[in-house]
């Protein structure tokens, strides 16, 4: 691994120039690119899959794919916004190999969160995080992508739709009826905690890293 600390003309540069870096045959590079995004990477993902194994797994798959084409992207959008189109595609891909997805179009799919107790008696239990984390995931899918990408990652609408191939108004109208869904559980709560959704730890950050290291070819 390259050594971050020491390197600091690396992480000064802007995106483009490390992945010239990187397709130049600098593969070590390749690190800080996957250190800079792995959050926002881990929360699309995250979005999508529910199992911490199977996240993992997708996030070092999208690294690996993104890694193969990156002579591919041509910095028409923001690499970040290139990455997470890579990965939620993964995810996705692997949510509809598990039979537990018909269709992303979620327009037909508009039913309320069940649940089974108050916010208040939740709150009283366990941790208002958790109880934020298991709100979001009890959205629709459509709903669920896009409130992570827009209020938790603070993406702009422009840069979701991109990533998720769907149009400007249609990520616009899902976070509203995201938030709409989530006030009712959650009321004032909700905002304080968003920041803390789908928390991505240092330890998981290495491991990924270390993990798509190990299978990418070396220059």
């Amino acid at each position: 691994m390259i050594d971050l600390a020491r390197d600091a003309n690396l992480r000064e540069m802007d995106d483009p120039a490390i992945v010239a870096k990187v397709i130049a045959g600098d593969t070590s590079a390749f690190e800080l690119l996957m250190r800079r995004h792995n959050q926002r990477v881990f929360r699309a993902v995250r979005a999508v899959l529910k199992d911490g194994d199977e996240v993992e797994d997708a996030m070092q798959q999208a690294y690996v794919s993104a890694f193969t084409h990156l002579a591919d992207f041509n910095g028409r959008a923001r690499f970040s916004t290139w990455l997470v189109r890579i990965a939620f595609h993964e995810a996705l891909g692997r949510l509809r190999k598990a039979k537990k997805l018909s269709s992303l179009d979620m327009e037909e799919e508009d039913e309320l969160m069940a649940t089974t107790r108050s916010p208040e008696d939740a709150a009283s239990d366990i941790e208002l995080r958790a109880l934020l984390d298991e709100a979001v995931d009890a959205l629709p899918l459509g709903f669920r992508t896009v409130f992570v990408m827009c209020a938790v990652e603070e993406m702009s609408a422009v840069d979701v739709a991109e990533a998720l191939g769907i149009p400007e108004e249609t990520v616009r109208t899902r976070l509203y009826r995201a938030r709409g869904l989530l006030r009712e559980t959650l009321a004032k709560k909700l905002e304080r905690a968003t920041p803390n959704v789908y928390e991505f730890h240092l330890s998981r950050c290495d491991r990924v890293v270390a993990a798509v290291l190990a299978r990418l070819p070396r220059a």
